[in-house]
């Protein structure tokens, strides 16, 4: 086979793992066979991290960003049992990572899970990563498309209803999927691997639908933006078309070296196409070509703070979880917050945050004065509403610096320095890798080895110019290298030059960052 990869899938297929978690259970994870516990139970959702060995990291499926009180309190009770291990991240996949799990308490904790309608099957590895949609999808007065249901058509068909679905557990590469039905691309459509974005078919605006794009991620090797497939469809063949662009792309990937095997270099060689053809023929119908024009018109909101929902009376509160962490007595609290003041129902979005929806105009104020609040604002400052954090080296292996506490020490730092008339989205990943999408932000961060006064540290590459929204794009690498431990000053610099930032003169570094500015 091609690689050592393939060779693992092909010997056993990593969804068999599910009928020996009893056993592993029982046998403690040092006595788990290697590929098994290094690989295989990454098909469960199940990850061994040797920064913290015999605790285990599991990551969700939660379509859409969908998450209900009781969910909420079955993950919390999963961190809870954890103990000082015990953590909870949401993700830029609008998802949710626990860590801190023990293999004995695996069958419990699946048993729970189903309990609640919650999976974690084939969220990692060679499958399709969380269906991403609209955070607000359903409660949004401007909503052109409820995206809910598809998301969660999507999922059952891939994980045959969160049972496992061995169809699409040998994929060549992980995969992303997002569906988008608002005006401001919620999504990120353009760095998914298959994205549908809303269209009309005509300009008469009688004919909804989606269009397609295919091929856009990040990795450390390339950063890719998706690209139009040429196809509209109709809400009612969206899950057919994943269906046969995934069966394409499984049966036809390539395989060979697993730094050239995401969806794009198939697309690269077949050339977009011949790629069409071969899922038009796999849909057995023809395929609408394009519609002229996307309905992508406004700037990306992020959803924090009060906002009125379709419902008249009701609203959704966007809370600012900083880097997406929590603990389990703030899932309890979130839970609770949800059932007292709304009806349960939470979303999550890629920008690590969450939504409590349907509250009811008269209980917002007293919503807001929870003290829950004081630690996820509704009304966060500039800089620290938009930031957005990776693992970080804390607890990922490929990791090359930490990032979720860094970047929060630097955040309150700036802001102490600065006043800034609007959001600056910045986004921190540790490696190459790009899980936190810093190519998307304001600016952006990826981890690497710096020197300074001769030695090695931990450093950064600076990004900059990513947009989202109407016309988005990706940033471009501005600064190299850059220490860490010089970022406060840097990033001062970047804020008053290009986002019109003040220094606050009373603060010293901030003074002398302006200093330095203005004989430039």
């Amino acid at each position: 086979m091609a690689n050592k990869i393939e060779d693992l899938k092909a010997a056993k297929d990593g969804l068999a793992i599910k009928a020996e978690i009893d056993r592993f259970a029982e046998i403690g994870w040092e006595a788990i066979d290697d590929d098994d516990l290094q690989h295989r139970l990454k098909w469960l959702g199940v990850f061994f991290r040797k920064s913290t060995p015999g605790r285990f990291m599991v990551r969700m499926r939660i379509p859409n960003g969908l998450i209900n009180s009781a969910q909420m309190r079955v993950l919390a009770s999963v961190v809870e049992k954890c103990g000082e291990y015990g953590v909870a991240d949401i993700t830029t996949r609008q998802n949710i990572q626990m860590r801190g799990i023990l293999i004995e308490d695996v069958p419990e904790m699946f048993a729970k899970f189903q309990s609640v309608g919650l999976t974690s099957v084939q969220s990692a590895m060679d499958n399709i990563r969380n269906i991403t949609g609209s955070p607000v999808a359903g409660i949004d007065s401007n909503e052109l498309y409820d995206t809910r249901e598809l998301a969660i058509q999507v999922q059952n068909l891939l994980t045959n209803n969160g049972e496992g679905n061995s169809n699409f557990t040998n994929l060549p590469r992980k995969f992303n999927i997002a569906i988008a039905g608002c005006r401001d691309n919620s999504t990120h459509a353009e760095i998914n691997d298959l994205a549908f974005v809303p269209a009309y078919k005509e300009e008469s605006k009688e004919t909804f639908g989606f269009n397609v794009l295919v091929g856009g991620f990040f990795s450390s090797k390339r950063i890719a933006a998706a690209i139009p497939l040429d196809v509209w469809v109709p809400p009612e063949d969206v899950v057919a078309l994943c269906e046969a662009l995934l069966i394409v792309f499984r049966d036809n990937g390539l395989r060979e070296n697993r730094q050239k095997s995401r969806l794009m270099y198939l697309i690269d060689e077949w050339g977009i196409e011949k790629f069409r053809a071969e899922v038009e023929k796999q849909m057995g119908k023809p395929l609408s070509t394009a519609a002229i024009k996307d309905e992508i018109e406004w700037e990306k909101r992020d959803h924090i703070g009060v906002h009125k929902q379709k419902q008249e009376g009701f609203n959704y509160v966007g809370l600012q979880i900083p880097v997406g962490r929590m603990y389990a007595p703030d899932m309890y609290e979130f839970a609770r917050l949800a059932e007292t003041y709304g009806n349960g129902d939470m979303r999550l979005t890629v920008e690590q945050n969450l939504l409590i929806t349907h509250v009811s105009d008269e209980k917002v104020p007293a919503l807001l004065q929870e003290s829950l609040l004081q630690k996820f604002p509704a009304d966060p400052d500039n800089l620290l509403r938009g930031l957005v954090s990776c693992t970080g080296n804390q607890f990922c292996p490929v990791a090359i610096v930490e990032t979720k506490n860094r970047s929060l020490a630097l955040t309150k730092q700036l802001a102490e320095d600065y006043d800034l008339p609007k959001v600056v989205r910045i986004h921190w990943s540790g490696c190459p890798n790009s899980c936190a999408q810093p190519q998307v932000a304001d600016i952006g961060f990826t981890g690497c080895k710096a020197r300074k006064n001769g030695k090695v540290v931990d450093g950064v590459d600076i990004y900059m110019g990513g947009t989202v929204g109407k016309d988005a794009h990706l940033g471009t690498c501005v600064m190299e290298k850059v220490p860490c431990e010089d970022l406060r000053e840097v990033i001062g610099k970047l804020l008053v030059e290009h986002f019109g930032a003040v220094p606050k003169q009373s603060n010293t570094l901030a003074a002398t960052s302006a200093e330095l500015i203005s004989v430039s």
